[in-house]
């Protein structure tokens, strides 16, 4: 199995179909189907969000690129997945059916941190929740199969990509095998799947079966037998269990790494950690290897990550046609998440900052692909010139972070050798560029285009880096802050900050001064909302007391609260479900992580961060006394909870804040 190179986007023959043209929107009926002129779909998408043809919707980027290659790309919106009939309302694919649970992996798109149900959905027509099954990918992959047997099913999105290896289950609370086995999926596709997704269509469109494509970077599939002429790099077991390693073949082969097993890791938590280890170190894509991972008697083989596009190619991709609106067929029906995005510019992907708690990482990649100057500007002006609802405020230029448009690592062979998880964790970098003056020249022009009054920004800022550019940070705080900028120290002490991959909350003071100087110098009222997290793992009682003294002496009072999530292969979810700290080698002996599990522990924690409100009193006086702080009892200034239930503490001057909350619960059921 030879890795080629990858060939650019733009680097293919058209399809035959490409005689069809461009559709205004990607068809969802048969009679726009015929409308047309089309007998049947090359490819067939299944996703679990309304249809918005929109470049920040991955399943209609998804379907554009491929339309652009000659594909005729029908697309089927959170259908009824009771029975099989939404699933034949397009006919049989000529190719395949991509799969894909929208956005939002569905579980956490439902279900809350504390596993109640969420009332709402965003990407959902007027709001409404329930309109996608729980693990979305599994149950549309099996309506498919019962619609049309033998036709090729692959899956996609956030959801399959982050569960493309045997990993921990939240809502089920046990290690669940790689999704391809419970979908029986022919191939998954993880991160940004163009490239992946238009050498598999080509190739399937040219006769080859979807069993012989197996060179494909960014994907993954099951095996029968290990492959011949590699070197089997053993890490099944832990450094300390493994009998010295057998060199099965010369050096000069290439080789792949073998995991433990899906029997070993859920039986033993340290495996498992070990496994998230070796497969987060895989990450970057100019040294990953392949992985195998024995499920019984089969295996998962998991190609190395795809080739980050170039900046011509994301122009490229963000160029289609999109007509920027849901399809017609929802009328006069509002979608949340469309509302939000609609006069927004996405300008880069990938994130390097590696906070272990979040996927983005895991799903992006860490090395940033941005567009380019000129394209976004031209995006901008097609928003003006198409969008009736346009005011002149583009509500944001961003991405997974604010502020890394065009910055990456100085010398490409260092970064061809890399294997950090973070640029700026414990420190940036030195080999990182952190010049942004070309993102205030970006804010800059996009301010000077004719039509445009404002420019906001609204993605979440990396505040670490922001310093590292005072200019920048002055431009920001000038010109592009609505009254209030989201932040996210998520929390202020070492032991928690130092498992999240964080910054000490040294770096939000330097901030703090630097944009309440010039929020003064532009003679503006304007605040820093910062982010906080309860319960993540590392996360003491007396971590979050520390953390509520500082929210009461800073004045902050959070109105909402999130509780870690530990969503499928993140590393702070390894973390929670091991005990153990995967950043660091893991042994029978390496360090132990401090879990918060038990409910009234979770609650504790939440109710420290919310210490101003009357129904968390009783719970930290008890803790309080526990933990011989009953100097913190009282009604004066220096007190965090009255003496009574019926004192009400000194409100005056208290700034609120949010934290990374998503929706309110209204059922206590779980999920099956």
């Amino acid at each position: 199995m030879e890795f080629k190179p990858s060939r650019t986007l733009t680097d293919y023959r058209p399809y035959w179909a490409e005689c069809f043209g461009v559709a205004p929107f990607l068809p969802t009926s048969r009679e726009e189907m015929d409308a047309l002129g089309w007998d049947s779909c090359d490819v067939i998408i299944i996703t679990g969000d309304a249809y918005v043809d929109h470049p920040s919707f991955g399943m209609a980027v998804i379907g554009r690129v491929l339309e652009a290659h000659g594909f005729r790309v029908g697309i089927i919106a959170q259908p009824n997945w009771q029975d099989t009939s939404d699933f034949m309302r397009l006919g049989r694919p000529n190719l395949y059916f991509g799969v894909a649970a929208g956005n939002m992996d569905s579980m956490i798109n439902r279900y809350t941190a504390d596993k109640k149900i969420r009332r709402d959905d965003a990407y959902t027509p007027d709001n409404v929740g329930g309109k996608r099954p729980d693990r979305a990918v599994i149950v549309y992959s099996q309506r498919c199969r019962e619609a049309f047997a033998g036709v090729p099913i692959v899956i996609g999105s956030i959801e399959a990509s982050l569960r493309r290896i045997a990993h921990y289950d939240y809502w089920s609370e046990k290690v669940r095998r790689s999704i391809l086995f419970d979908a029986k999926a022919d191939m998954l596709l993880y991160g940004n799947a163009e490239r992946a997704i238009v050498e598999l269509s080509h190739r399937m469109g040219s006769g080859e079966p979807i069993e012989a494509v197996r060179d494909i970077r960014g994907t993954a599939f099951i095996l029968k037998t290990r492959p011949k002429g590699f070197r089997i790099v053993d890490e099944s077991h832990l450094p300390e269990d493994r009998e010295k390693a057998v060199r099965l073949i010369d050096d000069d082969a290439p080789s792949y790494i073998e995991l433990p097993g899906y029997k070993e890791v859920c039986e033993d938590s340290d495996l498992y950690a070990h496994a998230s280890r070796i497969l987060h170190r895989e990450t970057n894509p100019h040294n990953a290897r392949p992985l195998l991972q024995p499920h019984g008697d089969r295996l998962l083989w998991l190609n190395p990550p795809p080739e980050p596009l170039t900046t011509e190619e994301l122009d490229w991709v963000f160029e289609q046609p999109f007509q920027r609106i849901p399809h017609p067929s929802y009328g006069e029906a509002r979608i949340p998440a469309y509302e939000m995005i609609r006069h927004s510019i996405n300008i880069m992907r990938g994130c390097f900052g590696g906070c272990t708690f979040c996927s983005i990482t895991e799903h992006e990649g860490r090395i940033i692909q941005s567009r380019s100057e000129a394209s976004i500007l031209r995006e901008i002006e097609s928003v003006r010139d198409k969008s009736p609802s346009f005011t002149g405020v583009i509500s944001d230029l961003g991405g997974p972070t604010a502020n890394m448009w065009r910055l990456g690592c100085k010398d490409l062979e260092t970064e061809s050798k890399c294997r950090r998880l973070s640029c700026v964790y414990p420190n940036i970098c030195s080999n990182l560029n952190t010049d942004q003056m070309p993102l205030v020249s970006l804010y800059r022009k996009a301010r000077e285009t004719d039509g445009v009054k404002k420019v906001l920004i609204a993605s979440g800022l990396r505040y670490d880096l922001a310093v590292q550019t005072p200019e920048y940070v002055k431009e920001l705080v000038t010109e592009h802050v609505g009254g209030y900028l989201k932040i996210a120290p998520e929390h202020t002490e070492t032991g928690p900050l130092s498992k999240m991959m964080k910054p000490g909350i040294g770096s939000y003071d330097r901030f703090k001064a630097l944009f309440d100087q010039y929020s003064k110098e532009a003679g503006k009222e304007q605040y820093l909302i910062p982010y906080f997290i309860a319960g993540h793992p590392g996360t003491t009682d007396e971590d979050m007391l520390n953390l509520a003294t500082w929210l009461k002496s800073n004045g902050f009072r959070a109105d909402q609260v999130q509780t870690f999530y530990p969503s499928p292969m993140a590393t702070a979810t390894a973390m929670y479900h091991s005990g153990r700290n995967p950043l660091k080698r893991v042994g029978r002996s390496s360090e132990r992580v401090s879990i918060v599990r038990k409910g009234r522990q979770r609650r504790l924690h939440k109710a420290f961060l919310r210490y101003h409100a009357p129904e968390n009193w009783p719970i930290l006086r008890e803790a309080l006394r526990k933990m011989g702080r009953t100097n913190l009892i009282g009604n004066g200034k220096a007190h965090l909870v009255p003496r009574t239930q019926f004192a009400r503490p000194n409100r005056r001057g208290a700034k609120s804040f949010r934290t990374q909350h998503t929706g309110l619960p209204i059922s206590p059921k779980k999920p099956r």
